[in-house]
């Protein structure tokens, strides 16, 4: 019998999602693993093994869908250990531009749908008294750039959900970590993982200076999608995972600078801060 932990992989067609699944097959960990189609799944990943991958079709807007994939994932493998709530996309673009149902089908998927699969998993992990979620939020959600407010918005609330429900489950013996990646080389800058939305008001230099700057950028992305896996791998052997983990240098030092500018400002209006209470 296999006892290897199993993992369940949401957005695993590509990107990190894939590197991941990829890297835990290879370590002989048991997957299931999520994507819009799981045929292109199956083709991507590049391994055909029933008695360690289940490739599974999850529309992640679904909680029906989704229950029924971890229904599935249990039927396969009898357990689940660790949750990756990989799916996401990005979007830049000036505020004021971007389309209502944009902004909301960014949150249904950055989200609510990582809100989702955690709900669906909770009885399992409650029940196994033990379990790991990693969900990925962003650098951008502690530290965002001129023209990512809506991207930086859905990843900040990842970041703010991770923190609660982690005191939530504490009790059953569950974890959880929210991963805080900064540039990392995957194909996040690409059209299948980025809605740009172009500016054609004058001005918002910042935005669009910054947009440029990015999109050079694309595939000399500093961060390694491999060594991120393997440094999740490592967490989910872990007795205690960090709450927050931020990945890559350049994350590193953003949040370190804003944690320093926040902590000054902090204190420089402690009076004012303290002095809206009752006396």
């Amino acid at each position: 019998m296999n006892i290897s932990k199993v993992w369940y992989v949401t957005g695993a067609s590509q990107g990190l999602g894939l590197t991941l699944v990829k890297k835990l097959l290879e370590n002989g960990y048991r997957v299931a693993a999520t994507s819009r189609d799981a045929h292109t799944l199956s083709q991507a990943v590049g391994l055909i093994d029933k008695d360690r991958f289940l490739p599974l079709a999850v529309d992640l807007n679904n909680l029906d869908c989704i229950d029924e994939s971890i229904q599935q994932t249990l039927a396969a493998f009898g357990r689940i250990d660790v949750v990756v709530n990989n799916a996401g996309y990005g979007m830049t673009g000036t505020l004021e531009e971007t389309p209502e149902q944009d902004i909301r089908n960014i949150f249904n998927v950055n989200v609510l749908a990582t809100m989702d699969v955690v709900k669906s998993v909770l009885p399992v992990m409650r029940r196994q008294r033990s379990g790991y979620i990693i969900n990925i939020g962003s650098a951008a959600g502690f530290v965002g750039a001129p023209g990512w407010s809506v991207y930086s918005a859905t990843k900040a609330a990842v970041a703010a959900f991770s923190e609660v429900i982690a005191l939530d489950v504490k009790e059953f013996g569950i974890k959880v970590t929210v991963a805080e990646p900064s540039g990392f080389r995957t194909g996040f800058l690409t059209n299948n993982s980025l809605a740009l939305i172009s500016s054609k008001v004058e001005g918002y230099e910042a935005v669009k200076n910054t947009q440029d700057r990015y999109l050079s950028a694309n595939g000399q992305q500093p961060g390694d999608p491999g060594r991120a896996s393997e440094i999740f791998m490592e967490l989910a052997e872990s007795p205690e995972p960090p709450m927050h983990l931020f990945l890559g240098n350049d994350a590193y030092k953003r949040a370190s600078k804003k944690l320093s500018e926040m902590s000054a400002e902090l204190e420089q209006w402690k009076s004012i801060t303290i002095g809206a209470d009752f006396k």
